[in-house]
C-alpha cells in the first residue's frame, strides 16, 4: 500500500494499515521526516510512539494500492502528477467537493485518472485516536463493493474497523457537507447557544444531508450511516474538528477566514455545497447560512435570526420537511 502524503492523516492510515498486517510505505517531501518515521515518530503526534513506518521522498514503486491523503482542493492535481503502476485503485482520503466542477472529489479524481478504480474513505476518524490505537470505525466505498471490501482488508484489526459499501457519491457527499455543518455547530458553541441548539442543528443538519445526499444519487442509509450521521456526531461536536473549532471561533467574533498553518476543509466546502443545494433545488438552509457568513460578509447574529424566523414545518428529512 503506498500513501501520497505522510501528514497527520495520511501516517493515522498508514499505522492503522501496518497494524492490519499491510506492507506500507508513504511518500513525504521532507527528508527529516522520513528518518522519524522510521524511528517511530511524527512531528503531529508529540509522545506518541508509532510502528516504524517505511517512507521515502522518491516514487513510490511495486505497490498494489495508493491512497491519497492530501487536502481536497489539491487531490487532482496531486493524483495527476502522481506516477504509478497501471491499473491500480486508488483510495482517496480526501474530504470535500471540487470547487472547480462541483464534483465530489472520488468523481474528479475518476475522470482524471480513468485508468485507474477510485474508492473513497470517510466517516468519524481523528487522526489523533486512530494513532493510539482507539477504537475507530469508518466506511471504505467503490462501485465495485468487492474492491471496497479488499481495502477494508488492507486496515482492518482489532481497534480500526472498515465498513464497505457501494455508494461512492453518497459517502463523497457526506464526507463534504459535514464539515460545513459542523461549522455551524461550532458557532453556536461559540454563542453560547447551549447544548439544545447543538442537539437541533445536528438533527437537522443530518436532514439536509440526508437531501443533498439523495438527490446527488447517493443513499440515505449512507447520510444515517459512519459518513453521515456518525461524522456529523463528531465534528459536530469535538473541539478535536478543525471545522468545530473554526465555528467557535466565530461565533465569538473571529474572522471568517482560516486560523494561519490549519486547513479547514469547511470554508472552501461551505460555498460548493451551497452551489450544489441551489442546483439540485434542495432546502439546505443551514448550509446557506454558512455560506453566507464565511464568503459573503453576513453577521453570526443575522444568520442565526434567520434560521430561527423559518416557517415552521413537519419533523423528517425528505424535500419540504
Amino acid at each position: 500500500l503506498g500513501i501520497l502524503g505522510a501528514g497527520r492523516w495520511g501516517t493515522a492510515l498508514a499505522v492503522a494499515a501496518t497494524r492490519a498486517g499491510t506492507e506500507v510505505c508513504l511518500q513525504a517531501r521532507d527528508p527529516a521526516l522520513v528518518a522519524a518515521l522510521a524511528r517511530g515518530a511524527h512531528p503531529a503526534f508529540p509522545g506518541v510512539i508509532l510502528p516504524s513506518l517505511t517512507a521515502t521522498t522518491g516514487i513510490l514503486s511495486e505497490i498494489d494500492a495508493v491512497v491519497l491523503a492530501v487536502p481536497s482542493q489539491v487531490a487532482g492535481g496531486v493524483l495527476t502528477a502522481a506516477v504509478l503502476p497501471p491499473g491500480i485503485p486508488v483510495l482517496s482520503a480526501a474530504k470535500g467537493i471540487d470547487l472547480a466542477t462541483g464534483e465530489v472529489i472520488a468523481t474528479t479524481l475518476a475522470r482524471l485518472r480513468a485508468d485507474h478504480p477510485i474508492a473513497v474513505l470517510s466517516g468519524p476518524t481523528f487522526a489523533s485516536e486512530v494513532v493510539r490505537a482507539l477504537p475507530t470505525a469508518c466506511v471504505i466505498a467503490a462501485e465495485d463493493l468487492s474492491l471496497a471490501q479488499r481495502l477494508a482488508a488492507c486496515f482492518g484489526s482489532t481497534s480500526f474497523r472498515p465498513y464497505a459499501s457501494a455508494d461512492v457519491i453518497g459517502v463523497g457527499i457526506c464526507g463534504a457537507v459535514k464539515n460545513v455543518l459542523a461549522i455551524a455547530c461550532g458557532i453556536a458553541a461559540g454563542r453560547g447557544l447551549g447544548d439544545n441548539a447543538g442537539a437541533a442543528l445536528i438533527t437537522r443538519g443530518l436532514a439536509e444531508l440526508a437531501r443533498l445526499t439523495v438527490a446527488a444519487g447517493g443513499q440515505v442509509d449512507t447520510a444515517m450511516g459512519l459518513a453521515g450521521l456518525g461524522d456529523l456526531v463528531l465534528t459536530g461536536s469535538s473541539p478535536q474538528s478543525r471545522n468545530f473549532s473554526f465555528g467557535v471561533a466565530l461565533g465569538q467574533g473571529g474572522p471568517p477566514t482560516s486560523p494561519p498553518g490549519a486547513t479547514v476543509e469547511g470554508i472552501a466546502t461551505a460555498r460548493a455545497a451551497a452551489a450544489l443545494a441551489e442546483r439540485l433545488r434542495i432546502d439546505a438552509p443551514i448550509v446557506a447560512a454558512v455560506d453566507q457568513v464565511v464568503h459573503h460578509g453576513a453577521g453570526v447574529e443575522a444568520a442565526i435570526a434567520a434560521l430561527l424566523a423559518r416557517p415552521l414545518r413537519a419533523d423528517g428529512w425528505r424535500v419540504g420537511a
